[in-house]
């Protein structure tokens, strides 16, 4: 019996033959064996995706120029390929799987996976019911994981639902975008824009929600108001306590009334002690970490990007010493549990803590196999790294090890422990109430001390005095002017909760909280991948860690809040669930495919008119068109000396004419010349007088300066010592 075990990728092959006891590299795959696996067994890969949807030219040819009478396009069955630098791997994986008796689907275990193995196997049009088809099925890539995970594969055809629901987010995607990317894009062309403009299911709502808050930003009217506090003094020391029940006061006018109506002034006055509790308090360590809390949290912490973290996290889990990183849970089982358990000294090692480790049962906070569907949360492995290994990784992949390492070890921690105290004095017939915290027994906070945020003396975390009920105290009473201020520029660590959560605000911990209770938009495995698209389309940019929306992406909001579905994180996280439902039978493919038709034709119908008529859109289309013309009169240095029609500009690396394309002009000027860096002052001087004046710092091959003038002859460069 031949069996093949398909992988994802070169390295993760690698990975599963190094677990193995004998593998021989072969032109496109191993050879391999093990007790673990039949006789005759081989190790093939994919470059990830060897499959992908073929562009709508392959329909017709006439599909490769862009017009609004070739729209809508629809296929009646849809085309894949095999692109062309990876035609010569997908005919290795052809050819043994032609040959194979079983198939072993051994991609990452997750949608995507299932889609690119599935894929590869229905292109190599071969009769899979002929096959014995298996799944491994594991969460790390250390050798045991791999082993056991080949001792208890599982049944290969349980999962081919979940490649219909991968499918068909793919087509899904693939309908959304060559429709209306074409549509947008003409419409805004005729308008007067240039360029091409993106529509995706997921990118566009996503894009919409930072206009959204930018917007709002943009437009936020600052309100005064004022409060009403109070700085006590009892013992010698003073403290702040807030109106209670707190309220704010528009104007200095229902100020005065209120003070009045409670017999208090501005200033010193008596006070009296009216309550003191004190409470005894918990809290609970973080919740384990799932791919979009991690990457919000190292965003936030390190100012990482969400592919960055995702990057990094992926080559530990290659390393071995994380487990699967795209996974949507914040919940281990108990096997991960007690795995952990005997390893816990030695994990403990690395964080250089004194903190005691009693927690040995498994709490339901974090140990929950009922909560995990596909993936546990992200922990570490029972590989244990050295000290001295740790410091050899780049630093982005240690930071994610230690805050991943600390929070899985608060697990076993004690919880953190504090004494509230309350204090409510009064003062006329107002209250005044001051909360102060003092911890009582670190517990699991120890684990972050190192990096914890500086303690501060504010209103909600002071010390307070001993003082009891009853107790005469001074009291100055303050009543502070402020202005109200506006929502925060999204990062991309909020901006990942905002696509998980649909939208919807909350703080990191109820985001955590949150698995199947809200449909977000995008998956764990896609939503980096959606940023980094909308940042490399120039629809995005980040400053100082703020995520902001182009000119360009404002345009392209400006246009599609047209049409509401589009921009709608609610209605693309119920494209999501019906999605999701598609591996569960509780949905088709084929439904939900009339339905993302009937959205793409409605665009087609509505979209026209709804440029024709939109006021706002034409101011904004006039507004990029004015930046657009001052940005290329600043960018043109003057005119081609070569083909006297283009304009010369920068091109990135070098200098070169605007009519490459048009009149295959290919006349350039470098950037580096004898190691000294052309400015656009010297570009300018060689294309419109041939010469420059005379310039410092060139450099002879022994590493010597000189100074010399650049001159332009026939179109070629060279030095002028006269």
């Amino acid at each position: 019996m031949k069996t093949v075990i398909l992988a994802e990728k070169p390295s993760q092959a690698r990975s599963y033959v190094e677990a193995f006891k004998n593998g021989t590299k072969k032109q496109g795959y191993y050879a391999v064996s093990d007790p673990v696996l039949p006789n005759s067994t081989v190790v093939t890969y994919g470059f990830g995706h060897l499959v992908e949807l073929a562009t709508p030219d392959k329909y017709n040819p006439e599909y490769k120029k862009w017009t609004l009478s070739n729209l809508p396009i629809f296929p009646d069955n849809y085309k894949f390929i095999v692109p062309n630098d990876k035609k010569a791997q997908f005919k290795v994986v052809k050819d043994l799987l032609k040959e194979a008796d079983e198939i072993i689907v051994a991609t990452d275990s997750d949608r995507e996976g299932e889609n690119i193995a599935w894929s590869i196997m229905n292109q190599a049009n071969i009769n899979l019911k002929r096959k014995t088809i298996k799944r491994l099925w594991i969460n790390s890539l250390e050798k045991e994981a791999i082993l056991n995970g080949f001792k208890n594969l599982k049944d290969g055809w349980q999962f081919y639902d979940r490649f219909k629901e991968a499918q068909t987010r793919q087509i899904s995607d693939w309908l959304v975008g060559m429709n209306a990317s074409p549509l947008y894009t003409l419409l805004l062309n005729k308008a007067g824009i240039q360029g091409v403009y993106s529509i995706g299911r997921v990118q566009t709502p996503t894009l919409y929600m930072v206009y959204q808050r930018d917007r709002t930003i943009k437009n936020f009217k600052p309100e005064p108001y004022f409060e009403l506090n109070a700085e006590i003094l009892a013992h010698d020391q003073k403290f702040v306590a807030k109106l209670d029940p707190y309220q704010r006061f528009k104007d200095e006018k229902g100020l005065i009334t209120f003070m009045e109506a409670k017999n208090v002034q501005k200033g010193q006055q008596d006070g009296l002690i009216k309550d003191v509790q004190k409470q005894a308090k918990k809290s609970a360590s973080p919740r384990l970490f799932s791919l979009s809390s991690l990457q919000s949290t190292i965003n936030k912490k390190f100012h990482a990007s969400a592919n960055q973290t995702l990057q990094a996290v992926q080559s530990l889990y290659e390393a071995k010493l994380l487990t699967y990183p795209r996974t949507d849970s914040n919940y281990i089982t108990e096997e991960e549990f007690n795995y952990l358990l005997p390893n816990l000294n030695q994990y403990l090692n690395l964080v250089s803590k004194e903190v005691s480790l009693n927690q040995t049962e498994p709490n339901k906070r974090y140990v929950n196999g009922k909560k995990v569907q596909e993936h546990h949360a992200i922990i570490m492995t029972k590989t244990v790294p050295t000290k001295e290994q740790l410091e050899q990784l780049p630093k982005l992949q240690q930071q994610i090890y230690n805050i991943v390492l600390r929070t899985t070890l608060a697990m076993f921690a004690d919880p953190y422990e504090y004494e509230e105290t309350t204090i409510i004095t009064q003062i006329g017939d107002a209250d005044f109430k001051a909360t102060g915290k003092v911890p009582t027994k670190q517990g699991w906070k120890a684990l972050f001390q190192d990096k914890a945020e500086k303690s501060s003396q504010d209103e909600d975390n002071q010390t307070l005095p001993e003082v009891n009920r009853g107790e005469a105290v001074q009291a100055n009473l303050v009543t502070p002017q402020k202005e109200t201020t506006p929502p925060k520029p999204f990062t991309e660590g909020t901006l990942i909760t905002a696509m998980k959560t649909a939208g919807k605000t909350l703080d990191d911990e109820e985001a955590q909280s949150i698995l199947k209770d809200v449909e977000g938009i995008g998956t764990e495995a896609t939503r980096a991948n959606v940023l980094e698209t909308l940042k490399k389309r120039n629809y995005l940019t980040t400053t100082k860690n703020q995520l902001h929306v182009t000119p360009q992406g404002i345009t392209l909001c400006k246009a599609v809040e047209l049409e509401p579905l589009l921009t709608s994180p609610e209605m693309t996280a119920q494209w999501e669930k019906a999605l999701k439902q598609i591996s569960t039978k509780q949905w088709t493919q084929e439904k939900f495919l009339v339905n993302i038709k009937k959205f793409v034709q409605k665009l087609i119908d509505e979209v026209p008119e709804q440029f024709n008529s939109s006021e706002s859109l034409k101011t904004q289309v006039t507004s990029q068109r004015e930046a657009e013309a001052k940005a290329k009169e600043k960018a043109e240095l003057g005119s081609c000396p070569s083909c006297k029609k283009g304009m010369i500009v920068d091109k990135g690396k070098f200098y070169g004419c605007t009519n490459y394309k048009s009149e295959k002009c290919s006349f350039t000027l470098p950037k580096k010349w004898a190691s000294k860096t052309l400015g656009k002052t010297a570009i300018k001087a060689l294309i419109t007088k041939g010469k420059t004046n005379s310039l410092k710092g060139f450099k002879k091959k022994n590493g010597d300066t000189f100074e010399a003038k650049l001159k332009l002859e026939n179109n070629k460069l060279s030095f002028d010592f006269s």
